[in-house]
């Protein structure tokens, strides 16, 4: 499984990780196929992974990720944004036509670093 992160929302990850869990915690993205994008996606701080998550590594970033998640994220480029009106991951897929529109509950993508 390949996806990459924006500097973007890896600072925003980090920042959730640091405010939300602290040292140790992950963050959890479950992500599922939908909205206008492609991908819909939910996203939380918590201190282990629940059955059935797998661990991945980035840096000092750990992401706990549910099967669904690991087959959708194949290839995208998550990001962060944010405008007056709303913030969010946003997923770019390659696989699906890009409508333009953003997830606030933590869906999106761009490009930067590479998690295996």
């Amino acid at each position: 499984m390949n996806f990459t992160l924006t500097p973007a929302a890896e600072k925003f990850i980090r920042r959730m990780i640091r405010f939300n869990g602290g040292a140790g915690s992950g963050f959890r993205l479950a992500v599922s196929a939908g909205g206008c994008s492609g991908l819909a996606a939910q996203f939380d701080v918590e201190a282990a992974p629940r059955s059935g998550d797998a661990v991945f590594g980035y840096g000092d970033i750990k992401f706990f990720l549910p099967a669904e998640s690991r087959l959708l994220l194949d290839g995208v480029t998550i990001d962060f944004a944010e405008t007056a009106v709303q913030s969010g991951l946003v997923f770019h897929d390659p696989k699906t036509p890009n409508c333009g529109c953003k997830s606030t509950e933590g869906a999106a993508p761009a490009g930067g670093a590479h998690v295996h």
